[in-house]
């Protein structure tokens, strides 16, 4: 059974940075598109990253562009999402996801993926 495990969540001031780690374990991890989503308290669940198992496609909204940067070390088995330039409005849950087979079009539902981890709080303070 795959699992993800979140990690690096926290409390940080505006403008700060944070690194996310998602470690996954229980499988063949090949061929697999890994996505970070969050969800604020009263929120929908929002996208925002996601990468090729090759590392070399990643998708991001508009919304983080140019502040969050997914990537994945194979050979741990792990993805990292980096945030900088901290906002309040960043904080939330952050959840890693696993999907085995998408479509580029799918890449921002939740629904397209497989398995999900429990999360990692981060809280940005002002």
């Amino acid at each position: 059974q795959v699992q993800l495990v979140e990690s690096g969540g926290g409390l940080v001031q505006a403008g700060g940075s944070l690194r996310l780690s998602c470690a996954a374990s229980g499988g063949t991890f090949s061929r697999y598109t890994m996505g970070w989503f969050r969800q604020a308290p009263e929120k929908e669940r929002e996208f925002v990253a996601a990468i090729s198992w090759s590392g070399d496609v990643t998708y991001y909204p508009n919304s983080v562009k140019g502040r969050f940067t997914i990537s994945n070390d194979n050979a741990k088995n792990t993805v990292y999402l980096q945030i900088n330039s901290l906002k309040p409005e960043d904080t939330a849950v952050y959840y890693c996801a696993l999907a085995w087979r998408i479509q580029a079009t799918a890449i921002m539902r939740d629904y397209a993926y497989d398995y999900w981890g429990q999360g990692t709080q981060v809280t940005v303070s002002s």
